[in-house]
């Protein structure tokens, strides 16, 4: 079971090193998304762990919200094919150049949610599915949240 220290250590350093092993290419295990949609989809949901990107309201009720909190507590990962009902069925189109800088784009942003946390170590943000997140509970769903990704694409970390 890795540290909270661990886990931050991972999202700074090893995730951009990890995703560009991910061919460009590559056919995911599961799922629709090709490596580059995953990646700017991780852009995506790094923005709103700290903020950068607005949840508009809490889908899910409070019950559920302490058993997903509990769950980000575990080290059980995600499912194959969790669904998100934000998400459309098709995946978006990439917005980005170029996987690669696609993968500048989410080192960029890690670096900017553990700076913002830095900057306001007590900051509480709203997710869609898991309720209000403080910082240990961000870096633990964005530590899942990841790993779940890599493993789509064979990619173990």
């Amino acid at each position: 079971m890795e540290t909270l220290q661990e886990k931050i250590a991972f999202l700074k350093a090893d995730v951009s090193r990890l995703m560009g092993t991910i061919p460009p290419n590559a056919t995911p295990i599961w799922g629709k998304m090709n490596p580059q949609q995953m990646v700017e989809h991780m852009v995506e949901y790094v923005g709103i762990a700290y903020g950068k990107v607005a949840v508009e309201q809490i889908l899910s009720d409070e019950a559920r919200v302490a058993k997903m909190q509990m769950f980000l507590q575990t080290e059980k990962p995600f499912m194959e094919n969790t669904p998100n009902p934000l998400m459309s069925s098709e995946p978006p189109a990439t917005t980005m150049g170029s996987m690669a800088e696609a993968i500048q784009a989410l080192q960029a942003t890690i670096d900017e949610f553990l700076n913002t946390y830095e900057r306001n170590p007590n900051l509480v943000l709203p997710n869609a599915f898991f309720g209000q997140l403080n910082f240990e509970l961000q870096v633990r769903l964005l530590y899942k949240h990841t790993k779940h990704h890599l493993r789509q694409f064979g990619v173990q970390a």
